[in-house]
């Protein structure tokens, strides 16, 4: 059983201060020319909105979640005791879970429904790491992590090291730091591999899905480079166009809504449409990743097997 006191350990509140003043300093830095990355005051205000609505949903609902995951726990299958090495195992594997929830938050729309407002921003700096959703608990995405607490993880642990986590990809929203050591872009997400992951370029779509280790990438087939000769656009494939907070927050809860207001009363479209990948359409008419993918190889050939984009 860990000690009480980590209950009390929110690594991200401890990291607030720090994240406030890399912001500043990148902004500066990007403003007098003294780093690489755009700024772009309207943009980056909404970014800082959405991450402040964020704490406050997450502070409300995060006792729930709790909770629901303090009820799993008499039903654990062994109980992991608290010490360096089991809060280093957890960090490990809270990762690899994370790598599969984020996979699940792009794949499927009743989750990317929550997740797109962190790829909304057509800018890449810090302050895209702070735009994050406001009703992510609601979608049942935080399900994905409850086999941590049937091994034997206590969700105090889960906690802790989901912070650290969540503040170790902090720093990889930046276009400031081109490429670090090979060493360390072969074992850990980089700004440069995930800048890919925000790129709305067709051969960047649905990759580089990591949290810390991008071994997960290398070893499910989900990993693109970034290329040289191709920069990152970012955003989303249909922008939305504003700064507005609430449209930031709820545009493709609208977007769902209003599908499945034109299929009529039909419940089964709906639950496809939910369980499916942005772009699905039941009348076959698709516009997922994969076909935008396939419409770029056929536009350009020469491409064809390149990374991200398949073969010919």
């Amino acid at each position: 059983m860990p000690p009480e006191w980590l209950s009390k350990i929110d690594p991200t509140t401890l990291a607030a201060p720090l994240f406030i003043l890399s912001v500043i300093w990148e902004w500066w830095a990007v403003k007098t020319g003294r780093a690489k990355g755009r700024y772009e005051t309207k943009d980056a205000l909404s970014s800082l909105a959405m991450g402040t609505g964020s704490v406050v949903v997450n502070t409300l609902t995060g006792f729930a979640t709790l909770w629901m995951m303090m009820l799993l726990w008499p039903y654990r299958l062994a109980t992991i005791p608290f010490a360096w090495w089991s809060v280093l195992v957890a960090f490990v594997l809270y990762d690899f879970t994370y790598y599969w929830k984020h996979r699940f938050a792009h794949r499927v729309r009743w989750f990317w429904m929550e997740h797109v407002t962190h790829h909304s921003s057509t800018h890449y700096n810090l302050t895209t790491a702070l735009r994050q959703p406001w009703f992510g608990p609601f979608t049942g995405l935080i399900l994905v992590g409850t086999p941590m607490v049937f091994i034997g993880f206590h969700p105090y642990v889960i906690f802790f090291v989901g912070g650290l986590n969540l503040i170790y990809q902090y720093w990889i929203h930046t276009e400031a730091i081109d490429r670090m050591p090979r060493w360390f872009e072969a074992v850990f997400n980089t700004p440069s591999h995930h800048r890919v992951h925000h790129a709305t370029n067709p051969r960047y779509l649905d990759s580089n899905y990591a949290g810390v280790f991008i071994i997960w990438d290398r070893m499910f087939g989900s990993f693109v480079p970034e290329l040289t000769e191709e920069k990152p656009a970012y955003g989303i494939v249909k922008p939305i166009g504003s700064y507005n907070p609430f449209v930031i927050a709820f545009h493709e809860l609208g977007g769902l809504l209003r599908d499945c207001a034109r299929d009529g009363l039909r419940p089964d479209r709906w639950i496809r449409r939910a369980i499916n990948a942005p772009g699905w359409s039941p009348d076959g008419a698709h516009n997922r990743s994969v076909e935008l993918k396939a419409a770029y190889v056929t536009a350009h050939p020469e491409h064809a097997g390149t990374p991200g984009l398949p073969r010919a």
